[in-house]
């Protein structure tokens, strides 16, 4: 597949629609999906006729499984220990970097997750400015487990969202959790059957592109700066904390481990 395939971007009026597009791999992220994301944000920032995007996951499994432990533990698009400690802390702050450009962006995400939303998945969710589910949905930070720490935001956005106590409980343990706890804790802000997801989705992009764009872009620009203190500099400071941890020196092993449960 190309970078255009994996990741999909479709405009219906004022209403962009991405969709994260492996669903034989559960919509895993490999580096063309990251491409894609970052073409599409590009792509976003640079059309003046859409004011609202929806995100959601290809097929009926998964909003995604997150990171693809296929190509992790093939030794590919790994661990950012891997060459000097520069080489690895601009290519992790360069993957951060392109969720941020969707926190960034002037209009409103909404992310529509169906089923499994895990690992890089849910940082990436973090970053927009709704999450709304299917009452199947899961959600689960396991990085822990594979002897990582989180490392694509997830320890400075999510505290913002859930709170300083059930932040540490999803990132210290890796457990999962579902769709009702996720709405009981704030993760989310709504969940649905699963057939009325992007229906709901649509009705909420439709009652937020009524509002004037730059007013719009105003809101979101204020309430993003009530919570961050600072999120940039949150941000370096996670991928210092990763990478001075040695995060990731076991992570192929244990993707490896994974993979050959299968």
């Amino acid at each position: 597949m190309s970078d255009g395939d994996v990741v999909k971007v479709t405009i219906e009026g004022t209403l962009a629609t991405i969709t994260l597009n492996r669903p034989e791999a559960m919509n895993a992220f490999n580096q063309d999906v990251y491409r894609g994301l970052l073409q599409a944000a590009q792509s976003l920032k640079e059309n003046t006729t859409v004011r609202v995007a929806i995100m959601t996951g290809a097929g009926e499994r998964a909003f995604s499984a997150g990171m693809d432990l296929k190509m992790i533990a093939g030794g590919g698009g790994g661990a950012a220990v891997m060459g000097s400690y520069r080489e690895g802390f601009d290519r992790l702050f360069g993957l951060k970097s392109i969720f941020t450009a969707y926190e960034e962006l002037a209009i409103p995400v909404i992310a529509a997750i169906n089923g499994y939303c895990l690992g890089a998945a849910l940082e990436l969710s973090l970053c927009c400015d709704f999450r709304i589910a299917s009452e199947n949905a899961v959600f689960s930070l396991p990085e822990i487990t594979f002897g990582v720490i989180p490392d694509l935001g997830s320890t400075q956005r999510l505290p913002r969202i859930v709170g300083w106590g059930m932040a540490k409980e999803l990132v210290m343990t890796g457990r999962r959790i579902n769709a009702q706890e996720a709405l009981r804790i704030g993760l989310v802000n709504h969940i649905y059957p699963k057939d009325q997801l992007m229906p709901e989705a649509k009705k909420l992009a439709e009652e937020l592109a009524k509002v004037a764009p730059r007013l719009m872009e105003g809101a979101k620009r204020a309430v993003n700066m009530a919570v961050s203190t600072p999120l940039d500099w949150g941000l370096r400071l996670e991928t210092d904390i990763c990478l001075g941890a040695g995060s990731g020196a076991s992570f192929g092993e244990e993707a490896r481990k994974f993979v050959r449960k299968e």
